[in-house]
């Protein structure tokens, strides 16, 4: 008797088989049932990004900013999901979100791969290869899975195996502890950057490098933790890798001992907080300000824009001039000479009045003028000033003050002397 159910289909090892899979009434459903899972991932992307103050729909598609990178295949990766659980249910087949399921799949793995790198690590050079080979790989992971092929070859790498003490390891062990690891090195990462930006968002000065020090602590821990727990679901005996630890451990002590040392100092500025991000700093000869503080190097930054990178073991064993450890007051001077028959109290006065009309030049400690010295050709005063804003630059605003002098006592018709010699003739 009929039932007036649709046959079910071909088997789909072959095109023929995809073909007649793909020819069933049912996958005008699933097709209609595919486009609503994407309208409302689309609507559902667009409420949270309008929510947030961000218009540009276009990035929704193609996944430019990390929100929709990451929310807009999920959320239809989820809603893929669902619906092909309803329908499995109600129809005899389901073939087109058996292959759509996948495919969410591989553009989630691929979205938040790249999306985490390109947050972790937003100036390396190899971050592009890196995620190029991520989209290759989860592509190809997917066409394995739809064709079927994927269970075929897990099966036959799962036969090459050997013994690694109690344990036996296969090259399907390896590949499944690399994916792993990635995947917790991935998650691991997204989370430390979130703690990362939250901690640095509204720190500044010392208080930036305490939490720089937390976040890169915290770092550390969680890929720690995470590769551990990678190991670990493999099913690594993780007992075996004592000998490995005790030769790491051998030559860190030994060959590694100065970039191991490097480590050290860098935690120790962060902890310590005598250097800070934004201080400036004179360091064998270079003087600049401080705009990072890694784990192994710290990275000072001139005016004339040159970038000095000075391992950190330098920054604790040798001596380092910071100009902002404790306040931001830097002093400045400069030496003006005058001719002897001018008037000390007024010229004093000019200099104080010159040095005074600059704005970057505190009120208080309010600039001085001193007779400093009587020098061969005139009189020599010293104009003494401080300022706080020393990464705005010092030669610039020295040449303010000296051209503000040298016009104040021509206004005077005070003279400044040339060298003059007396000669002699017997």
């Amino acid at each position: 008797m009929a039932t007036g159910r649709t046959p079910a289909p071909k088997p789909i090892d072959d095109f023929e088989g995809w073909l007649a899979a793909f020819l069933q009434p049912t996958v005008i459903v699933e097709v209609l049932v595919l486009a609503v899972c994407v309208a409302l991932a689309w609507g559902l992307v667009v409420v949270v990004r309008r929510s947030l103050g961000q218009r540009d729909g276009r990035s929704i598609w193609f996944g430019k900013r990390d929100l929709d990178g990451v929310l807009f295949p999920l959320t239809l990766l989820c809603l893929g999901t669902v619906a092909r659980t309803v329908l499995d249910s109600m129809l005899p087949s389901v073939i087109v979100l058996k292959v759509a399921v996948p495919v969410f799949v591989a553009l989630v793995a691929i979205r938040v791969g790249v999306k985490v790198l390109q947050v972790a690590f937003a100036s390396a050079r190899w971050v592009r290869p890196l995620e190029q080979t991520i989209s290759w790989g989860a592509w190809l992971a997917m066409v394995m899975w739809v064709s079927g092929l994927l269970p075929v070859v897990l099966n036959e790498l799962d036969q090459i195996s050997w013994k690694v003490g109690a344990s036996t390891l296969s090259v399907r062990n390896l590949i499944e502890g690399m994916l792993t690891a990635g995947a917790v090195l991935i998650i691991t990462l997204w989370i430390s950057s979130g703690i990362e930006a939250r901690l640095l968002r509204s720190a500044t000065g010392g208080e930036l490098s305490l939490r720089k020090a937390i976040s890169n602590a915290t770092r550390a821990l969680l890929m720690f933790v995470g590769l551990i727990l990678a190991l670990s679901a493999v099913g690594i005996d993780l007992t075996a890798l004592s000998v490995l630890g005790g030769a790491i451990g051998v030559g860190v002590g030994l060959g590694l001992q100065k970039l191991a040392a490097n480590y050290v100092s860098g935690f120790v500025i962060l902890a310590e907080r005598s250097m800070r991000i934004g201080d400036n700093v004179r360091v064998d000869g270079f003087e600049g300000r401080i705009t990072q503080i890694n784990a192994r190097y710290t990275v000072v930054r001139s005016q004339s824009g040159r970038e000095s990178i000075v391992p950190n073991d330098l920054l604790i064993t040798s001596r380092v001039e910071n100009l902002s450890l404790q306040d931001s007051l830097v002093y400045q001077s400069t030496v003006v000479s005058v001719a002897y028959d001018s008037e000390v109290e007024l010229v004093a006065q000019l200099l104080v009045q010159a040095a005074s009309a600059q704005a970057r030049i505190l009120r208080d400690p309010a600039p001085t003028a001193s007779l400093s010295a009587f020098g061969a050709d005139g009189l020599e005063f010293t104009v003494g000033y401080w300022i706080n804003d020393i990464e705005n630059g010092q030669l610039n605003l020295r040449s303010d003050v000296n051209l503000a002098i040298l016009a104040a006592l021509r206004a005077n018709h005070i003279d400044i002397p040339f060298p003059q010699r007396v000669v002699h003739n017997r």
